[in-house]
C-alpha cells in the first residue's frame, strides 16, 4: 500500500501543485452542481456502482453514462450520442492476462475524456469525480476531532494529543461509544457505553485495540488483529479514490478523515507489533526453561512498515540447526547483529527502523544474565 503526497493541513502558494489540485477539485464541484438535479443524481447512482467494483477488485465493471450534460456552468444539457452510454470495462482478454481492474478501469475513463464529443468527455470526467467523492464522503466514517503529534525525530504524527478529562459515562456522540438498545432514559435518547479513556483519544475509537502502554483493550490478538484490517481497508479506499482522482487530496472530507486513520493505523499497528513480540519473548523463555530449543532457533519478528502501512515479519537466525545447547546469550548476540544490520537498512523509513530497534531491544534485554530463572541441578 504506498502513501500518496499529503497536502493535509498545509498551505500552499498560488502556482504550485498544491494550489493546481485545489483549482481542479473546485472546477468540477463547481460543474457537478451545474448538472440538472436529475443529472446528479444518476451520476451517484453509477458513481456507487462503480465504486463497489473498485473496492471488490472485481473482473470487470459495467456503467452508463448520462443521457445529457452541461458542458459550462449556465450552458444547456448537451445529448450525450447513445452509441457511448454504455460501457464496459474490463473483459476477457483482461481477466486471462489479470489486469487490475483499477488500472482498466482508469485507462476506460481517461479514453472517454479524450474522444471528439465533448458531451462524453464531460460525462466521463463527472463520473470519475463522483466515484472518487463517493468513496471518501460515504463509504468511510467519520471520526472524531483529534491531534496527533510526532515522535521524536519522526515525521508523521502518531502520538494522540490527550483532550481535557472527560466523564467514565455519559449520553454523548455515537463515535464516543457503543449504543445499547433498550437501557435508555426516556426523553434523553440512547444510552452509550463510552469507550475507554485511551480509545477515545483517537479519531475512530472503535477500532482502537491498545493503549498507549500496549495493554490489549480487546479479548483476543485476533480480535486486534481484525481492526488493524479495518484500518487499513479504510486507508486503502482513500488510496484508490486518490488514484482515480489526484485532485481528490484538496478534499477537505479526505484530508481530515487520511490524517485521522493515518496516525490511528500505525500507532496501533506498532502496539500490535511489540505485543507480538513480547509473546514471543515469553514463548521462548517457556521453551528454553523444559529444554525444548536445543535445536536450533530462528525467529521472525513482526514489526509495523509505516511506508507500506502492513505489519511485516523481519526474520533472522538465533541459532544454527543442530545439536547445540541453548543459553540466553544466543539470543541477545542474534538481537544485537540485528539491530546492526537494521541500523543500515536504507529499504525501511526511518521510523520504521527505529520501531524495529526497539522491538529488537527488547529482546536483547530480555535474555541477558539474569533474565532467565536458574535451572535446577
Amino acid at each position: 500500500m504506498s502513501n500518496e503526497t499529503d497536502i493535509t493541513q498545509t498551505k500552499t502558494a498560488p502556482g504550485d501543485a498544491g494550489s493546481y489540485l485545489q483549482d481542479e477539485y473546485q472546477h468540477w464541484l463547481v460543474l457537478l452542481a451545474a448538472q440538472p438535479t436529475i443529472v446528479q443524481q444518476f451520476l451517484q447512482a453509477q458513481a456507487r456502482q462503480l465504486a463497489d467494483a473498485l473496492i471488490q477488485n472485481m473482473t470487470q465493471a459495467r456503467f452508463t453514462l448520462p443521457d445529457r450534460v452541461v458542458i459550462e456552468t449556465g450552458g444547456p444539457p448537451v445529448p450525450v450520442p447513445s452509441e457511448f452510454r454504455e460501457q464496459l470495462a474490463g473483459g476477457l482478454l483482461d481477466r486471462l492476462t489479470r489486469s487490475d481492474l483499477r488500472a482498466v478501469i482508469q485507462q476506460r475513463l481517461s479514453e472517454l475524456e479524450s474522444v471528439p464529443e465533448q458531451a462524453v468527455a464531460m460525462s466521463a470526467s463527472l463520473l470519475r469525480y463522483s466515484t472518487a467523492v463517493h468513496m471518501v464522503h460515504n463509504l468511510l466514517p467519520a471520526g472524531r476531532s483529534i491531534t496527533y503529534v510526532a515522535a521524536e525525530g519522526e515525521e508523521i504524527p502518531t502520538l494522540p494529543v490527550a483532550d481535557a478529562p472527560e466523564p467514565e459515562s455519559a449520553i454523548t456522540a455515537a463515535t464516543d461509544a457503543i449504543a445499547e438498545e433498550g437501557q435508555a432514559d426516556e426523553g434523553r435518547g440512547e444510552l452509550l457505553v463510552p469507550y475507554v479513556p485511551a480509545a477515545r483519544r483517537f479519531y475512530l475509537p472503535q477500532w482502537v485495540a491498545f493503549d498507549d502502554e500496549d495493554h490489549l483493550l480487546v479479548n483476543t490478538v485476533s480480535e486486534a488483529e481484525a481492526y488493524l484490517a479495518s484500518m487499513q481497508q479504510f486507508m486503502e479506499i482513500l488510496h484508490t479514490a486518490v488514484a482515480l482522482a489526484p485532485y481528490t487530496i484538496a478534499d477537505e472530507t479526505y484530508q481530515q478523515k487520511r490524517y485521522g486513520m493515518m496516525g490511528q493505523l500505525i500507532n496501533q499497528g506498532r502496539a500490535l507489533a511489540r505485543y507480538q513480540t513480547r509473546e514471543i519473548i515469553q514463548t521462548i523463555k517457556q521453551r528454553a526453561a523444559a529444554q525444548d530449543l536445543n535445536r536450533g532457533l530462528s525467529l521472525s519478528l513482526p514489526y509495523f512498515d509505516d511506508q507500506d502501512l502492513a505489519l511485516k515479519m523481519r526474520d533472522f537466525e538465533v541459532i544454527p540447526a543442530g545439536r547445540i545447547m541453548f543459553i540466553p546469550a544466543f539470543v541477545v548476540r542474534a538481537a544485537h547483529l540485528e539491530q546492526a544490520r537494521v541500523g543500515q537498512e536504507t529499504r525501511l523509513s526511518f521510523s520504521t527502523r527505529k520501531h524495529l530497534l526497539i522491538e529488537l531491544k527488547m529482546l536483547e534485554e530480555a535474555f541477558k544474565p539474569g533474565s532467565l530463572p536458574q535451572e535446577s541441578s
